[in-house]
């Protein structure tokens, strides 16, 4: 790892996201493929980008993403709170900023297990009245 490339994990649901940072002119690649391919949701753009435009670093660094696991919203998830970790590590004075929006707080929210008896985690057989 050079001294200008910065890495930092981020987890959400059953995403799992390894985000590398290195100076550049705002270029993001998830997967190898550009960030507007495979994230077609402009929801899932909007909730990535976040962190980097609330530091003003959207333009100064390029961002590599390796996301394994879950769902779309998932992946975003985590690609947020990873790309939260590498900008504190990058510059500590930030941390107090991203902190106070709350965007280094792991979601601990995870799917309910299905339970024995049930249809779901929740959801009861339909019972007849008769």
């Amino acid at each position: 790892m050079s001294e200008n490339s910065y890495c930092a994990t981020g987890r959400r649901k059953e995403s799992t996201a390894k985000v590398r940072l290195k100076m550049g002119k705002g270029k993001m690649i998830v997967n190898d493929r550009k960030m507007e391919d495979y994230f077609p949701r402009d929801m899932c753009k909007g909730l990535i980008r976040e962190p980097l435009e609330l530091v003003d670093f959207l333009d100064k660094f390029d961002v590599e993403i390796e996301v394994k696991g879950g769902g779309l919203t998932g992946q975003a998830g985590a690609i947020r709170l990873g790309l939260a970790r590498v900008i504190s590590k990058i510059n500590p004075e930030l941390r107090k900023t991203l902190k106070k929006v709350g965007m280094l707080r792991r979601d601990p929210r995870m799917k309910e297990r299905k339970k024995p008896g049930l249809r779901g985690a929740r959801a009861k057989p339909q019972s007849s009245k008769r």
